[in-house]
């Protein structure tokens, strides 16, 4: 597996990576951080690159964990979702229109500012899937260190402040998530069918040279397939935790001492961009309250810009219409997967052309 070299002294670096791996997500686990294990493992890649002991992981385990992550979205994607945006298509297509829009403009203002480069604020901006978006971006040429940092940092945002609306309509939300069981009792021919759409959907992902293909492939062709009985899928933690690591893994490996000074210098700006979006979906959630009947607190987790996971947490503890909140997350999602690498170019290029100077 084309894993890199390791300079002098490197024995011990696998080792430590794995052990600070579980050790950061033991840790993001406890305080009950959406993305613990994917972001434990980025943080020890992250500290090891920075102290000079990087560890890449590239080719075939990379693809190959792309395409468990895909596969994973489509385990997520019941016909129920499509049911439901059928029935509500217009509002679901505002709604998704609106928060693209949006981000869009987000990114747009962050690169003619100049506070993340090129296409990379929109990545980061884009409100999907965090681990989705990261695999993405990097597929087009962006960076996958800044757009990692700004989409987990607005994930957390989100989070936070969800948790606080939440206890504002329907009081204290106690949100734990069930204990892990590694090692669940499993259907051979699910499993055998699950592990047949990964390793065929990397390879054909690769094949077709669609961006990011090792992940669309096994996400859409492995939500056709189970929703139409063909395969049913099933991911044991064994085989989801390690795909988290190596992804986390490859992003974190990324980071030095200039990116982190970068990232650090943002944060002020990021934070108040990522506030400022949570403040228009909001705007447009208390919309869909006054024109549509829709309940407060599930309008608002529909239109939150990211954690969908730990949206749905807080969403079932409320009491939240979560056919609505998923659906509306779902729609969200997928048309930034289909549409993603178009408006980053265009944004990125209009904010280029605003920022050039006038030819004389």
């Amino acid at each position: 597996m084309p894993l890199n070299s390791l300079r002098t002294g490197s024995a011990w670096r696998w080792p430590l990576l794995l052990a600070l791996s579980a050790l950061m997500a033991w840790l993001l686990e406890l305080l009950h951080l959406p993305a613990a294990l994917l972001l434990g493992p980025l943080i020890a890649a992250a500290a090891m690159a920075v102290f000079g002991a990087t560890v890449l992981v590239s080719g075939l385990p990379f693809q190959l964990a792309q395409a468990v992550i895909g596969t994973m979205i489509a385990q997520s994607l019941p016909a129920s979702i499509f049911r439901e945006l059928l029935h509500d298509w217009p509002l679901f297509a505002a709604g998704v229109f609106f928060v693209i829009l949006a981000s869009s403009f987000l990114g747009w203002v962050l690169t003619r500012w100049q506070v993340l480069p090129g296409s990379t604020a929109v990545w980061g901006a884009a409100p999907g899937g965090a681990s989705a978006m990261i695999l993405m971006a990097g597929s087009v040429g962006a960076d996958i260190r800044l757009v990692a940092f700004m989409q987990y940092l607005r994930v957390v945002t989100v989070v936070l402040v969800a948790t606080l609306v939440a206890r504002f309509w329907v009081g204290p939300v106690i949100a734990a998530a069930p204990a892990m069981v590694w090692f669940p009792p499993v259907h051979p021919p699910a499993l055998g069918g699950t592990l047949l759409l990964i390793v065929i959907g990397a390879k054909l992902g690769q094949v077709l040279r669609i961006p990011a293909g090792s992940l669309l492939v096994p996400l859409f062709g492995g939500a056709i397939l189970n929703n139409t009985g063909v395969i049913t899928i099933e991911l044991p933690p064994w085989l989801l935790v390690p795909a988290y690591a190596l992804v986390g893994w490859q992003v974190g490996s990324r980071f030095d001492r200039p990116i982190l000074l970068h990232a650090a210098r943002a944060l002020p700006r990021l934070m108040v961009a990522n506030l400022a979006l949570i403040g228009v979906c909001a705007a447009f959630a208390a919309f869909l309250v006054q024109f549509a009947g829709i309940d407060p607190l599930t309008a608002y987790l529909a239109t939150s810009p990211g954690g969908v996971d730990s949206i749905a947490i807080i969403g079932m503890a409320g009491k939240a219409d979560m056919a609505f909140v998923m659906a509306m997350q779902t729609s969200r999602f997928l048309v930034v997967m289909l549409i993603g690498p178009w408006i980053a170019r265009l944004v990125a290029a209009s904010a280029d052309r605003r920022r050039a100077p006038p030819k004389t």
